[in-house]
């Protein structure tokens, strides 16, 4: 809701008087024409398309990031006591990327050393791009949406300019504050939601990098494990 202060002067008091007038966001969209319309309602489908990607991939990497901080010593104890079968089937209960991978290093036991780190990798690889899945769509809205909201600006402008000439520079105030008022909502609109979008692709990034972190370190600790000396 938007509060503007109108000043009035009475006529027969010859006093000026102030008027409170109230705009909510409704009136505000569509108080600025068919074209604020149609940009605008682009940006709220792209605003809720960032939120839906927003809230599934965090909910999807947090999923991601839980782990049984006693899995790797359960793995390490099925391992040197030579129950691999006993170490894929407790990779295979947990659901989580960590536990993936180390399933993939265990089931590469017996081979080079080198084709355990190359089979982690490749499988390390399909897990980030599982977890960024979608991610790149948020970029994607993080830079479009302020451009449509701009374009929105043009528009406005060439209908404002356009009166103008139309009129022969006579034209009145309200006919020109129509394009004015569709290209500054459609500007602000298009920047909520690429900061929006923007703020959100920025925090599943670093969410997944700490993912990310994780699998690399299990997979070293891993890897020493197999380098242990029996």
């Amino acid at each position: 809701m938007l509060l503007f202060l109108k000043i009035a002067q009475d006529p027969e008091m010859g006093e000026v008087v102030s008027e409170e007038k109230t705009l909510s966001v409704m009136d505000l969209i569509l108080n600025g024409g068919t074209g604020s319309v149609v940009i605008i309602s682009v940006l709220f489908v792209l605003l809720f398309v960032a939120c839906y990607i927003y809230f599934e991939r965090l909910f999807a990497i947090k999923a991601a990031s839980k782990i049984d901080k006693n899995f790797m010593n359960q793995i390490r104890d099925h391992v040197t006591s030579g129950k691999l079968e006993a170490a894929k089937i407790l990779c295979a209960q947990t659901d989580s990327p960590v536990a993936r991978l180390t399933e993939k290093g265990v089931s590469r036991i017996g081979k080079p050393l080198d084709d355990i780190n190359t089979a982690i990798e490749n499988a390390g690889t399909l897990e980030v791009y599982k977890l960024e899945k979608n991610v790149s769509i948020l970029a994607t809205v993080a830079g479009a949406a302020p451009m449509i909201g701009f374009l929105g600006t043009v528009i406005g402008m060439i209908l404002a300019f356009h009166e103008m000439a139309s009129s022969g520079g006579q034209a009145e105030m309200g006919s020109l504050a129509s394009g004015i008022y569709t290209a500054m909502t459609t500007t602000v609109a298009g920047l909520i939601v690429g900061i929006i979008a923007y703020i959100g692709y920025n925090h599943l990034v670093n969410r997944t990098d700490k993912v990310v972190h994780k699998m690399e370190a299990n997979a070293v600790e891993f890897l020493d494990l197999l380098n242990e000396p029996l």
